[in-house]
Parts: structure tokens; C-alpha cells; sequence
């Protein structure tokens, strides 16, 4: 058992990191969607969910602001410094500081949470029907507990990452998703009464999943001789260091989730169900943008943090324009695939479909291009240890997002909502690499713009054979209910689109195919071994 753990804990290269956190994240997407559908099944597209959904918003913004994923892009490079420098005591310090300071912090906000649970749901959501925000605030309460878990959980993330392990990391969201999934199908119906609704099972589920996530991540400690101490070592200067990069990055974090409770809030004066809509809209974007931007990304980060920390410039840029190209190779394709395949992929989740979500779906589609984008673009000023421009960038583009949001409401209802945010997901990227580009230099060099031109050009082939297959050879009829009704069709439209892709792409020697193309002709000629008897 502990050869295995130490092999699963071993450091890993970029691109090993990449496919480790790529399968992960796939896994935790296809629970993910499992998890949805689920929902969706049990308790529709109404007030139930709607509530269910309205309750994470607390919980998940007061996390955003003091942990989330601030801590990772701050910590891993002040821990990446002393490592280079042999110094694992300090290290410990810091990563034992910051897990007592943010326990701390986020016990008491737990605790205010359960405590005026109800009040806070009707300030988020004071155009739901008066039984929604009764669900909701009870279900705040159980849900409360995540701050803590998982502020507790990221630094331990946080700590792995730094040593470039990342096996046990990837299966945090997995676990997570796991113990929603229990709640759902175990939990609900056992203590689903009159008094007692079902979706209390679901809820928790979530904090079942929470713990979970923890213990996983606490096991993949194991070798690296952290040592504990219940001490906050405020003299320690890159504890410090860390405290100061944070509140930037945190906020920036916040303010970015202020976003998704401003649209809530919208949408809770719309007709009841718009939440569920629109949430189930926003999860299908997401599967792309977590298992393209956010995976390479992340595995990326400890990199380019390093390259930063080095001072070499010239090497830094290069490794940026390295990610934003095979970014745009894989999120290009994704994005147009999602939008001529949305009628299945909402069939998927949603029985005989709904054209409400598929209409949001669509205007979220190009915004997967950007907000992969942007996970790159905004890590870049990370690894500089600048928090504080991504932030300036964050206000500007949430104040756009609101008033966008409350205009395209009232002229196109909850469709508005994806609307505005793929406008500021263009905008934010754009800013972003203005402002990189004057700092490092251009990141899009006349290759990557030559490269871009092939991809779209090599998407346009792609799109084409997507539609033939989606329009004429397999459309979408009455009768495709259910997955053993749609997956057949859908893997085999998937298979064929992206292997058209890789042709253009080979075809137009687009660099970031040949890595896909000679793996598949070194498999496809790989001799057979025969063993004689």
C-alpha cells in the first residue's frame, strides 16, 4: 500500500501533470453531469433545484474571498522559493500558518452562516416565491461547513502542487462529486418525508462529499515529511508575503463569483426554474473550460512560477505562448463542437430536452474559447507574483457584466445572463494580454497568429462534417430519449468530428497536432506480439 501511494505521490513533468489532471477532471465532469441529470430527474427544473442552487451562494462567495483558488497562485510560488533554496522549514511554517489562520477564519464564518442563513437567502434572492427561500436557508445551514472543509483541503492542495505531485489532487473534485451523487441517490429518498424534503438528503451529500475531498487530499501528503504545528508563525516573512499577495487575488476570486450571485439575484424575478436553466447551461460550458483551460493551466503554473522566479524573461514569455497555442488548438474545436452538438448534450441531462437551455448554451459557447483563455492569461501575472492587476481587470469587468446583464434581461430574459458573460469573457482576456504584452512582450507572435488562422481554418473543415452528421446523417428525433438512445450516435459524431480536426490540422502542419497524429500512427503500426505455445 505505501509503494503505491509513493508512486502516485511522485513529482511530475507538465505534460503528465496535464493528462493526470485532464483524466481526473474528466472523471469529476462525467459525475458531474451524472450528478445534474440526477437532480434534474428527481426534483425538475423548478423551485426545488432552484433553491438547492440558491443555497450554495454564501457558502461558495465567503470561500472565493478568503481561500478558493487565490491560495494556490499566491502560496505555490513563495513555497517554490524556498524549495529551490532547500529551505522545507520555512515551507512548513508557511503552509502550517496559513491552515490555522484559515480554520480559523472560516469557523466563524461557518457559524455566521448557519446563524442568519435566512435573511442572506432573501437578499440574494428576494424575487423567489417565499418557499424557495425557506429551502434554500435550510440547506444554506448543512452547506455552511464547506468554507472550512475546503479551506483547509486547498492548502494541503496547494502544498502538493509545489512538489509537482498532482495524483491525489485530481481526485479531490472526483470524491466531491461522489458524495453529492450518494446524497441524491442513497440519502434523499431515506429521509425524505412531508416535514423533512428530500433535497435536505442532497445537501448532505455536499458535506459528505466535502469531507471526502479532504481525506484524499490529506493522503497525498504522505513522504513529504510535512510537520504539523498548531502555531501561527506571524515572523515568518514568506508567510507574510503570502498574507500580502492574497487579499488581491481573493478578491479578485469574490468578486468574479459576486458575478454568478448578481445573476441569481436576476434571475430570481424571472419565471420559477430560471436558476435551474440557467445553472445547468453554465455546467455543460464548464466541462470544457475545466478539462482544457483549467487542467493545462494548472499543471502549467508551477512551470511558469519557476521561469518567473528565474528572471528569465525571454523563456517566460515563450512558455505562455506555448499554453495560449495549444489552448486555442483544443478550446476552438470545443467550443464549435458544443454549439452544433448543444440539442444532444442538453438531451443528455434533460429528457426530452428544453430549448430554453439550449438557447443559453449557445451564447455560452464562444465564451469557452476566452474563459480557457483566461485561466492561462491570468496564472501568467500569478507566477510574477502581481495579484493586483487580474484584480483591477476583475471590477472593471464584473461592473460591465452587471450592467450588461440588466439590460440584455429585460430585452431577452435568463438568455441574457450568457449574453453578458461571454461579452466580458472576451473583454477580460483581451485586457489581460494587452497588458501582459507590454510587460513581457508579445505573446501572440506572428507564428501563433499564422497558427490561429490554420485552426480556424481547420475548425471550418470540422464544423462542416459536424453539421453534415448532426443535420442529415444522425439528427436529433422525437424518439432519443435516454442515454442508450443518444450515446451511439453522439460517440460516434464525436469521434468523426475530432478525428476530421486532427486531419485538417495535420494537413495544415498545425504544430500542436503532431504530438496527437504520431502517437496515433505509433499505435496504429505498433507490432503485434504473438506468443507461440
Amino acid at each position: 500500500m505505501k509503494n503505491i501511494i509513493s508512486r502516485a505521490n511522485s513529482s511530475l513533468t507538465v505534460g503528465k501533470a496535464a493528462w493526470i489532471l485532464s483524466g481526473s477532471f474528466a472523471v469529476s465532469a462525467v459525475l458531474g453531469l451524472l450528478r445534474e441529470k440526477l437532480l434534474i430527474a428527481k426534483f425538475g427544473l423548478g423551485p426545488t433545484l432552484d433553491a438547492y442552487i440558491i443555497a450554495f451562494s454564501i457558502p461558495d462567495f465567503m470561500f472565493y474571498l478568503l481561500v478558493s483558488g487565490a491560495l494556490s497562485v499566491t502560496l505555490i510560488p513563495v513555497l517554490s522559493q524556498r524549495l529551490q533554496t532547500g529551505n522545507k522549514e520555512s515551507a512548513w511554517q508557511i503552509s502550517a500558518s496559513l491552515m490555522n489562520l484559515f480554520a480559523i477564519g472560516t469557523a466563524i464564518t461557518s457559524i455566521v452562516i448557519f446563524i442568519f442563513a435566512p435573511p442572506l437567502v432573501k437578499l440574494i434572492a428576494a424575487g423567489s416565491p417565499k418557499e424557495v427561500q425557506d429551502t434554500a436557508a435550510n440547506l444554506m445551514r448543512i452547506i455552511a461547513v464547506n468554507p472550512f472543509l475546503f479551506s483547509i483541503s486547498s492548502v494541503l492542495a496547494s502544498m502538493q502542487q509545489a512538489f509537482g505531485r498532482f495524483f491525489f489532487n485530481s481526485l479531490a473534485p472526483v470524491v466531491y462529486n461522489i458524495g453529492i451523487i450518494t446524497g441524491i441517490v442513497w440519502f434523499a429518498p431515506a429521509i425524505g418525508t412531508q416535514d423533512n424534503p428530500a433535497i435536505v438528503g442532497v445537501a448532505l451529500g455536499v458535506g459528505l462529499g466535502a469531507i471526502l475531498q479532504l481525506i484524499i487530499q490529506t493522503i497525498g501528503l504522505a513522504g513529504l515529511g510535512f510537520k504539523y504545528d498548531r502555531k501561527i508563525f506571524w515572523r515568518n516573512r514568506g508567510f507574510r508575503k503570502v498574507l500580502k499577495l492574497l487579499p488581491a487575488r481573493s478578491l479578485d476570486q469574490s468578486i468574479d463569483y459576486l458575478n454568478s450571485i448578481v445573476e441569481r439575484f436576476l434571475a430570481s424575478f424571472l419565471v420559477v426554474g430560471s436558476i435551474a436553466a440557467y445553472n445547468t447551461a453554465y455546467v455543460l460550458r464548464s466541462v470544457p473550460i475545466t478539462l482544457i483551460g483549467v487542467a493545462i493551466s494548472t499543471a502549467a503554473f508551477p512551470k511558469i512560477s519557476a521561469r518567473a522566479a528565474s528572471k528569465r524573461t525571454d523563456l517566460f514569455r515563450k512558455d505562455i505562448e506555448s499554453v495560449f497555442n495549444v489552448l486555442l488548438w483544443l478550446s476552438i474545436p470545443a467550443a464549435a463542437i458544443a454549439f452544433f452538438m448543444r440539442g444532444y448534450l442538453v438531451r443528455f441531462l434533460v429528457g426530452q430536452g428544453n430549448t430554453l437551455i439550449v438557447s443559453i448554451l449557445g451564447w455560452f459557447t464562444l465564451s469557452i474559447i476566452f474563459r480557457a483563455l483566461f485561466q492561462a492569461a491570468t496564472r501568467a501575472f500569478y507566477a510574477q507574483q502581481d495579484t493586483s492587476t487580474p484584480l483591477k481587470i476583475s471590477v472593471y469587468s464584473i461592473l460591465l457584466n452587471i450592467g450588461l446583464a440588466v439590460v440584455f434581461v429585460n430585452l431577452y430574459d435568463v438568455v441574457g445572463l450568457a449574453m453578458a458573460q461571454t461579452a466580458v469573457a472576451i473583454f477580460e482576456v483581451l485586457f489581460l494580454v494587452i497588458v501582459l504584452t507590454k510587460r513581457i512582450g508579445t505573446v501572440f507572435t506572428k507564428e501563433s497568429f499564422i497558427s490561429t488562422s490554420k485552426m480556424l481554418v481547420a475548425v471550418f473543415g470540422m464544423s462542416v462534417v459536424n453539421y453534415v452528421f448532426v443535420r442529415y446523417i444522425f439528427p436529433l428525433k422525437a424518439g432519443d430519449v435516454g442515454f442508450f438512445a443518444l450515446a451511439p450516435k453522439f460517440g460516434v459524431i464525436v469521434v468523426v468530428t475530432l478525428a476530421s480536426y486532427v486531419f485538417f490540422s495535420h494537413l495544415l502542419k498545425i504544430k500542436e497536432s503532431q504530438p496527437v497524429v504520431k502517437g496515433f500512427l505509433k499505435l496504429l503500426y505498433k507490432p503485434l506480439k504473438i506468443h507461440q505455445p
